[in-house]
């Protein structure tokens, strides 16, 4: 089953690369909540520069470049859009999460 997402239990799932090798897909809904905190701390440090929120935006920013695979923000924020575009598309976001919130992008 080429292309097949197989769950492993933590927000993430598996899914087969063209190698035939397996890689880990995050979850659209947690990729979702992880640049909505992104983007809320980013207008926050830019409204009111703090040590504390720094330190978690920093932690955030490289929690997100982890799950997403790139080194740098701006790409894995991109391919964060990229994998919420696609869960779109495929139907997995097409209802509204539990708190009611429809997709939402995010553009750096």
């Amino acid at each position: 089953m080429q292309g097949a997402n197989v769950s492993s239990g933590s927000g993430q799932a598996q899914g087969k690369s063209r190698e035939g090798r397996y890689v880990l897909v995050p979850d659209p809904k947690v990729v979702r909540k992880l640049l909505t905190r992104y983007a809320s701390l980013r207008i926050a440090q830019a409204e009111r520069e703090t040590p504390a929120r720094a330190r978690e935006l920093a932690d955030v920013s490289y929690t997100l470049c982890v799950m997403m695979g790139k080194t740098g923000i701006q790409e894995a924020v991109a391919a964060a859009d990229e994998l919420l575009a696609g869960a779109r598309a495929a139907g997995a976001t097409a209802t509204a999460g539990s708190d009611g919130e429809k997709d939402l992008f995010l553009a750096v």
